[in-house]
């Protein structure tokens, strides 16, 4: 991790919809970014996408093993499908003391079925499987799983979400800060990386209710009662 920048975050996946958007909102928030793909020019592509909604954004595009180096906090912005090889395949660059924090959700749509309905993974969640095959010394956190991939790249209006942020204590405070440097994200304590199953599953319950309601811009979440630090 010599070359890691403490205060980086690398999406990997961050060429899709939902990476993207983080992408944005963190560039945003003056945070250096380093966006990964299986392709670099789709890195570089998506970058540019970057520079042209925040012109001084400090973006790098790069293939994703090489992302994976290059920050602390690194972002499994990936379909369910592709988590496991995808982290297969940067698994031997990451480092001790390096956050994994996972986003997948294990949809049906990963062997053909629909999008509002989830498969079973053995290991319990998308999130436990990324701690079960992340190397020894590298930490594991859920989070940003129901977060609107159309408001995030809305840069014009804060995203009005809680996000629920699960996993060891330490890294998941670290991770729940994250959500203060994007306008309208407010972070929630879900305690341990069991808790990840019961978040994952609210995906699908949420894109259910985009269709039915017809909201294309994607319906958050908001978690009412809990007390305001």
């Amino acid at each position: 991790m010599a070359d890691a920048d403490p205060n980086a975050i690398a999406i990997l996946g961050g060429t899709g919809d939902q990476g993207l958007g983080l992408a944005l909102r963190f560039a945003q928030a003056g945070r250096p970014i380093v966006i990964g793909s299986r392709k670099l020019e789709r890195a570089e592509a998506a970058t540019q996408e970057v520079l042209r909604s925040v012109p001084a954004a400090n973006v790098i595009g790069l293939e994703n093993a090489d992302a994976a180096q290059r920050a602390r906090i690194v972002i499994l912005s990936v379909p369910f499908e592709t988590t496991a090889s995808t982290l297969k395949a940067v698994r031997g660059v990451l480092a001790q003391g390096q956050l994994l924090v996972s986003m997948g959700v294990p949809l049906a749509t990963a062997v053909g079925d629909a999008a509002t309905r989830t498969i079973g993974v053995w290991q319990g969640s998308c999130a436990e499987l990324v701690a079960a095959l992340a190397p020894e010394g590298v930490e594991t956190v859920s989070a940003f799983q129901n977060v609107s991939a159309h408001r995030l790249q809305d840069l014009a209006n804060p995203v009005a979400c809680d996000v629920v942020v699960s996993g060891p204590v330490q890294p998941r405070r670290e991770v729940m800060a994250l959500c203060a440097l994007v306008p309208g994200l407010r972070a929630v304590d879900g305690g341990p990386l069991s808790n990840a199953r019961f978040v994952e599953s609210l995906t699908a319950l949420l894109i259910g209710l985009n269709v039915r309601y017809k909201v294309p811009e994607g319906i958050g979440i908001r978690f009412t009662g809990i007390p305001e630090d």
